[in-house]
């Protein structure tokens, strides 16, 4: 982060503010536009201010899933879900660690919260199926018809500018004028041109997600994954945290994150898991399995890093390949000439510079769908079925997407000081705000990122709004 960027918090006095606005949120992505829908429904003016020039941020690189239970998506598809079993699935999968309060909250808020963007606002979400991620028990993922978070971004983009909202682009937030007891009463904001302006709130939402982008915090709160591929948005800077810490907010999980084995090397296109769930392998240099690929692709990353050289390679069949090209990312890695096809094995590992060893090890594999085996490392091949001809491959690496810890907040998104009162009129949400995956990276169910945005987004919204209301 350049000097001129650090930012900071002051106090207000003297502070003549050029415009006042109810609520402003800092950060327009899926957390803030919806934080923002919410809010201005709910009666308040809102005012976003985006550092970029276009809406985009870490949702825009994830593949715009958001998982959600009873929504009516799922009913119409006859699958039944509830919020108490996206609950158990995501304390499963943080073995317990995650806060329970949140989770609970976020959980029941996820079917309203789609069901309310896809009805009243037009975004359009449907379910994915055909697959599971790692420790999700039913059919609840939602996004746009391309699986992509950049069309999820369009349509959230769209919703906010058919509300009447304003969004100020080009307008990076240096600082907070805050009270002793941190009340916010407004930010200042930086053009590009050198240009600022202040601007006055009484209530601030923080939606500009977490740390990934600051290798010095990185390198501080998730040593780890140090030398990884970063693959988040470079406007994740840690200001929210840096912020916190500045006004004295309690803070949670900064060593928690979700990390992807499966971004294609040199490429930096990201290959859907999907593959992996429905019967795909991961393998080494030397042509062997190194781990359960039904662990999670978050804890993943980390292991694919420990390979030789920091390299892996995704090894599936036509069929897979079928699956994947039902994603926007995969069809542009095929497009860019990282994926490789070939009729035999042998052929295949020739072709991806691999040692003769991968004949073997898709034999074994083979063997072991036949028989609904289970393989040293854990995995079951139960229903799935062994690949066959032609077989695909795709070099990967792990990555660092984006941090989960952050500000710790109430379940109505209001930071927290370390003794649990909440702040006045501080407000967090996304990656800002610690989320459900616990302490560490394995702790992360997939979606867990935009599921927090979502919900905590619309939550944070409404709070503010009673907030500024006295509703």
């Amino acid at each position: 982060m350049s000097s001129h960027e650090n930012p900071d918090v002051l106090p207000p006095d003297g502070i003549a503010f050029g415009v006042s606005v109810a609520v402003v949120v800092v950060g327009a992505g899926a957390c803030g536009l919806i934080a923002a829908l919410a809010a201005q429904e709910a009666g308040a003016q809102v005012l976003v201010l985006e550092r970029d020039s276009v809406p985009f941020g870490s949702t825009g690189l994830s593949s715009g899933m958001i998982p959600a239970a009873g929504t009516q998506a799922q009913y119409r598809k006859g699958i039944q879900d509830s919020p108490e079993l996206l609950i158990s699935d995501i304390m499963k999968k943080s073995r317990g660690t995650a806060r329970a309060d949140l989770v609970e909250a976020i959980a029941r808020a996820s079917g309203p919260t789609v069901d309310w963007l896809s009805e009243e606002h037009g975004v359009p979400l449907e379910l994915v199926e055909g697959f599971l991620y790692p420790g999700t028990s039913r059919i609840r993922m939602h996004a746009p018809p391309e699986v992509s978070g950049a069309a999820l971004m369009k349509n959230l983009q769209k919703a906010v500018e058919k509300c009447g909202i304003e969004i100020l682009t080009d307008a990076h937030v240096p600082t907070l004028f805050a009270t002793p007891e941190g009340s916010i009463a407004g930010v200042r904001v930086r053009r590009p041109d050198g240009s600022e302006e202040t601007i006055g709130t009484e209530a601030l939402i923080l939606a500009c997600n977490g740390f990934g982008g600051n290798p010095e915090m990185a390198r501080r709160f998730i040593p780890e994954m140090k030398e990884a591929l970063y693959f988040g948005h470079p406007g994740n800077q840690g200001e929210a945290l840096i912020w916190g810490e500045a006004l004295g907010a309690a803070t949670q999980h900064l060593g928690s994150y979700q990390g992807h084995g499966s971004v294609a090397h040199p490429h930096s296109i990201l290959i859907t898991w999907a593959i992996m769930m429905e019967g795909g392998i991961q393998v080494n240099a030397l042509g062997e399995r190194f781990s359960n690929e039904h662990g999670g692709y978050s804890e993943q990353a980390f292991l694919v890093l420990r390979q030789p050289d920091g390299m892996a390679w995704n090894i599936y069949d036509a069929g897979l390949h079928e699956l994947g090209l039902g994603f926007e990312d995969y069809r542009q890695a095929e497009a860019s000439g990282a994926l490789v096809r070939n009729e035999t094995a042998a052929g295949l590992a020739e072709a991806l510079g691999l040692p003769p060893g991968l004949e073997r090890t898709m034999n074994e594999t083979r063997e072991l769908a036949r028989k609904d085996g289970v393989c040293p490392f854990g995995r079951s091949f139960k229903n799935q079925r062994p690949l066959e001809p032609p077989y695909y491959g795709v070099k990967v690496t792990g990555a660092l997407f984006h941090t989960q810890g952050g500000l710790m907040t109430d379940v109505q998104g209001r930071v927290l000081f370390p003794n649990g009162s909440p702040f006045p009129n501080l407000l967090a949400g996304g990656g800002a705000a610690c989320g459900i995956s616990g302490p560490e990276s394995w702790g992360y169910l997939s979606g867990n990122g935009l599921l927090t945005a979502s919900t905590l987004g619309r939550l944070s919204g409404l709070t503010a709004a009673r907030i500024v209301t006295g509703g």
